[in-house]
């Protein structure tokens, strides 16, 4: 065998590219379906708002109450996969929601549109702190930011895809049979969650000592690198909940989540509105600058990754990204005379938001490993999923108070330069160099 004759670091990164192959295009295909149901509801209100007579401020509320259930049950999932095994757990969430976010066709007031996303932050809750979980199964911390990376491309990717096709379904497939554009957007893109569920249970395994598709001599090496990973590393917990939550640090890491969900959010939920609010016009056209936008996000968020992990650099990285972001939005209204600065603002902010969420993952899914990990990683999720909440809500908020939808994309940058502040002043070089990685 070519394992054989190789040398064991040579080994290890022939076997994690062939992990790498088996596992993230369809990790990734997951969260490109995962999170275009999650924020079609951003296409969605350009038409809904106006059938059933509703404002900005009952989307925002809206968008946000789905990460209330959200964070509230990512505990629970978390510490149920760290049980029942990845395939079990992706195969309830995915059916459970795929059934709610097809359900949401049926809105016809504020009350359902609130119960439908309470119901569908429910049905996804543990899908991201279990696929972050699950990854630390198979790669160490050498290959964090590039798989998190390669994960976090459902991001860009919902854009550059489900972005142009959202546009063409709500244009095109409008009043067919009945059925407003708003409504196919929700039914069609719903289906491919339920079927992806019962392909996951079948396709993925647990864990590498259930993968019928590794050699016995190629899970030995794989484990023993993992191991390796975890002695070098000096990784604290690998117990219980409560032993991790003892530290500080736990938190310091969950407000850094709340701040790389905020930004992500924003730039996910709110770019169609202020493309509109700049003067275009049609959902074609909205459809495809979003989908631009998202091309540069994937392209800058890869680079990003590379760079974090080629020099194992992460606080210097999450600030910088941070600092794009913040930039981005303060500089919104001085550009809001023009498309193509807009547009050009726009990009950055996105690209700063998803390298957020890729960057920030190392820290945690390193800091913390094992299956005793699934209920902090839980819980950093869903101080996370709280940002997410607050953000669409306050912007939805600001804007029906002031009049100005820059207002609250301003409060977004105070909380992600918060975020940047943080994560140099209270995440030091040495916690890093335990993890893995270094701050300078």
């Amino acid at each position: 065998m070519q394992i054989a004759s190789s040398s064991p670091l040579e080994a290890s990164d022939e076997i994690f590219r062939k992990v790498s192959y088996r596992l993230i295009p369809f990790i990734l295909l997951l969260y490109f379906v995962c999170y275009i149901d999650r924020v079609n509801i951003g296409f969605a209100k350009l038409q809904f708002l106006g059938d059933l007579h509703l404002t900005d401020a009952h989307y925002g509320l809206a968008a946000g109450l789905f990460y209330v259930t959200y964070s509230l049950f990512d505990i629970p999932s978390n510490l149920m996969l760290a049980r029942v095994g990845v395939r079990r757990t992706l195969f309830r969430i995915m059916i459970l929601w795929g059934v709610v976010s097809a359900a949401q066709m049926f809105i016809r007031n504020a009350s359902d549109l609130y119960i439908l996303r309470l119901l569908f932050g429910a049905a996804e809750a543990g899908f991201i702190p279990g696929i972050m979980l699950y990854l630390t199964f198979w790669f160490p911390a050498r290959f964090r930011a590039r798989i998190t990376g390669l994960f976090f491309l459902g991001v860009p990717l919902s854009g550059i895809i489900g972005a142009p096709l959202s546009g063409m379904i709500m244009q095109g497939m409008n009043d067919v049979f009945g059925m407003r554009g708003w409504q196919w957007l929700f039914l069609l893109f719903a289906i491919p969650a339920i079927f992806l569920g019962i392909i996951a249970y079948f396709y993925l395994d647990d864990d590498p000592k259930s993968a019928r598709w590794l050699s016995e001599r190629e899970k030995q090496l794989l484990t023993d690198e993992l191991k390796s990973d975890e002695a070098v590393g000096n990784r604290r917990y690998t117990g219980s909940f409560a032993e991790a939550m003892r530290d500080p640090r736990i938190y310091v890491m969950a407000l850094l989540n709340f701040a790389a969900n905020t930004a992500s959010n924003t730039a996910t939920f709110w770019t169609p509105s202020v493309l509109k609010n700049v003067g275009f016009d049609s959902f074609d056209g909205i459809g495809w600058v979003t989908g631009g936008i998202s091309i540069a996000a994937a392209a800058g968020m890869l680079l990003i990754a590379r760079s974090s992990d080629a020099f194992m650099e992460r606080r210097w990285h999450f600030a910088g990204c941070a600092l794009m972001t913040a930039g981005a939005y303060l500089l919104l209204p001085l550009a809001s005379a023009s498309m193509l600065g807009t547009v050009l603002l726009m990009a950055v902010a996105a690209i700063g938001g998803v390298s957020l969420l890729a960057i920030y993952w190392t820290i945690p899914t390193s800091y913390l490993q094992g299956r005793g990990a699934a209920g902090a990683i839980g819980f950093v999720s869903m101080v996370g999923a709280v940002g997410s909440a607050v953000s669409p809500s306050l912007i939805g908020w600001l804007r029906e108070t002031t009049g100005s939808l820059y207002v609250g994309l301003g409060s977004t940058a105070i909380i992600v330069l918060a975020g940047a502040g943080l994560v140099l002043q209270m995440i030091s070089k040495d916690d890093l160099a335990r993890i893995g990685s270094t701050g300078d």
